[in-house]
């Protein structure tokens, strides 16, 4: 699987997507967005992405935290609970 996971600097629900893969023990590459260049080049690419966090997988936009929450819950990648 190919994640790339858009964030910006002191985002909390970027820090909780973060965490979900981490509990999926799923790698993924992380793209700080902190300049108006890299917002373009991410909007250029994923016009949808409004917010942050933004998941992609396998080229596919999969949208914020309660999106990829959603994802992973039913491809039985995390439970509810931790263990």
């Amino acid at each position: 699987m190919d994640i790339i996971v858009y964030t910006t600097p002191g985002c909390t629900y970027c820090s909780q997507v973060k965490e979900l893969f981490n509990r999926a023990d799923l790698e993924y590459a992380e793209v700080l967005v902190n300049t108006l260049e890299l917002k373009e080049e991410m909007l250029s690419k994923y016009p949808q992405a409004k917010t942050y966090p933004h998941v992609i997988i396998d080229g596919e936009s999969i949208g914020g935290l309660v999106a990829t929450a959603k994802l992973f819950l039913e491809k039985g990648l995390v439970a509810t609970k931790r263990k």
